[in-house]
């Protein structure tokens, strides 16, 4: 039976009854915020990145902090450099003594003794030589047997052997003095000095034990950013990045960079072909040609914490949000360009070629 009007009538109390304002009120405003909802989810753009966190580095291993260790077993004897203070390559870091206070004048007097011992052999091989010489001519006239002239030329080859062992014996004692002389260390960089191994002190080290470690003041710095697996295919060399610093006041909104403050520019440089033992992927990032330059090192120093947003795509913001809730990489769906080994796109990509097909 259809509705109609006239049929309130039998029903006087219901058809005296209104709703209330706020009623009314409240529905309007849920069905603008649907409308508004919907407007957003399907028009307002998003740009898609993806995040990581990471640290301050420098790129080469010459700016990095490099350790000062022992170069020969000893008696650590002094130090010449206290914490933190800056020294250039080359000054002294600390003096380190043999056990044996005078195996240096000892070697000395070998090696002196090991010369005349060469200087006595090449005379002795001079002088049988000169025998060589005169017992082929008597051979030839007939004077001399071939015998004495044999021994003449075993002489000859018997201080030859003697030279080379002689010059051997010394080869070796320069390699302990050179050694030796390498009690003194100094630092391999100019820097300040980082940390000193005061248990080294007064006691015994061996060749090679870290003395001190001394970290450079001012390098070129990069910052090195994990990525998730999922997010690694949007990321590719030159792709711009958004970098946060520690204790760098900033705002960020990671789908409209342009509404974010206190923020820096990056590129991507190089992404590591394989994972990290945490299962995330290394990707260097390096300052934007052409934009504002990052913190002073003084306020992002190496070590520094930065969290960073690679960028990617633009989309709608619905398409991010589904992409989200079932939990698909950065760009599913969509027409990917392929990386040349330059690192710049190559012309056409996958709609392109599935409309060649």
């Amino acid at each position: 039976m259809p509705y109609r009007p006239e049929h309130l009538s039998h029903f006087k109390t219901l058809a005296q009854q209104r709703p209330p304002r706020l009623v009314v009120a409240l529905a309007w405003m849920v069905a603008a915020g649907v409308v508004v909802s919907l407007v957003i989810l399907f028009f307002v753009p998003w740009m898609q990145t993806a995040q990581g966190r990471g640290l301050v580095a420098a790129p080469g291993p010459g700016d990095r902090a490099q350790d000062a260790s022992a170069l020969v077993s000893g008696r650590l004897e002094q130090w010449y450099v206290q914490d933190g203070q800056h020294v250039d390559a080359g000054d002294p870091i600390a003096r380190i003594n043999d056990l044996d206070p005078n195996l240096l004048a000892r070697l000395a007097e070998e090696r002196a003794q090991v010369e005349a011992e060469i200087a006595a052999v090449r005379q002795a091989q001079s002088v049988a030589s000169i025998d060589v010489g005169r017992t082929r001519q008597l051979l030839a006239e007939g004077l001399a047997a071939r015998r004495d002239f044999e021994q003449a030329q075993i002489k000859v080859a018997d201080a030859g052997a003697k030279l080379a062992e002689a010059r051997a014996k010394l080869n070796r004692i320069d390699v302990q003095l050179n050694r030796q002389s390498a009690q003194m260390v100094t630092a391999p960089r100019s820097g300040r000095i980082q940390s000193l191994n005061a248990a080294a002190g007064g006691g015994l080290v061996s060749a090679g034990t870290v003395l001190a470690v001394v970290a450079p003041e001012r390098t070129e710095r990069v910052v090195e950013l994990f990525i998730d697996g999922r997010d690694v295919p949007l990321v590719r060399p030159g792709r711009a990045v958004r970098l946060e610093f520690e204790g760098w006041p900033a705002i960020q909104f990671s789908g409209w960079p342009a509404v974010a403050q206190g923020l820096f520019d990056g590129r991507v440089r190089s992404i590591d072909p394989t994972a990290a033992p945490s299962g995330l992927f290394r990707v260097l990032v390096e300052p934007m040609p052409g934009k504002a330059p990052w913190p002073d090192q003084r306020f992002a120093r190496l070590g520094g914490k930065v969290r960073g947003w690679v960028q990617g795509e633009t989309v709608s913001v619905g398409y991010e949000l589904w992409r989200q809730l079932n939990d698909f990489p950065l760009d599913f769906g969509q027409a990917a360009a392929t990386t040349t080994s330059a690192g710049t796109p190559a012309k056409g990509d996958g709609k392109d070629a599935g409309k060649a097909k």
